[in-house]
């Protein structure tokens, strides 16, 4: 007996932009599905994840012949220079590559190690200090940070306890005696050096 399997013939990319959906369509015509209840979900999942700007998919097969991918994009978070050429930074922990910088995104100086940047973010957000007022930030080898901020200061970050000094920061620059300090230090345990203008 001869058996006919309905051919996918119509692929529904929802999440990307028309560029973005060209690679997915690609990779699909590729692995060269011969019907749709013969798809390799785990083949799929892999040549997707190795596309940098996604965050999350789902794959669903729409009988008898239309395969439906639902697609979330990574968060850019940040943008950074490695071995020459200009990266984003993506919330999912991927280095996405970039022809342009953005002016609204912080520039990360350093030997930038993602995971060790995603655990700072995470520590900035828990804290009162408004990530978007970074304008850069230098990640030193001892997993130490720099910020400099869009009102001028440069905060220098112990190691260990990023988010007590970032809360500290925001009420020290709130108070008018502290207006004409850029530098505050909080490397030394138990003490902050400022330096004023």
């Amino acid at each position: 007996m001869n058996f006919n399997f309905p051919k996918i013939n119509k692929i529904e990319i929802i999440g990307l932009n028309l560029d973005e959906r060209k690679k997915i369509e690609s990779i699909i015509n590729d692995a060269n599905f011969k019907n749709i209840f013969h798809i390799d979900k785990q083949y799929l999942k892999k040549k997707i994840d190795s596309i940098n700007i996604i965050e999350h998919f789902e794959i669903f097969k729409n009988y008898p012949s239309t395969l439906r991918i639902f697609i979330k994009k990574t968060k850019i978070l940040a943008q950074t220079k490695k071995n020459g050429s200009n990266y984003f930074i993506g919330s999912n922990g991927k280095l996405i590559l970039n022809d342009f910088s953005s002016s609204s995104l912080p520039f990360v100086f350093g030997d930038l190690n993602v995971e060790e940047f995603l655990n700072f973010k995470n520590e900035v957000d828990k804290s009162n200090f408004d990530f978007k007022k970074i304008i850069k930030l230098y990640y030193f080898k001892s997993k130490r940070w720099d910020i400099e901020t869009s009102e001028g200061y440069l905060i220098k970050l112990s190691r260990n306890d990023v988010k007590k000094d970032l809360n500290l920061f925001v009420r020290l620059s709130n108070e008018d005696k502290f207006k004409n300090e850029i530098v505050i230090d909080f490397r030394q345990k138990d003490q902050i050096i400022l330096d004023g203008k």
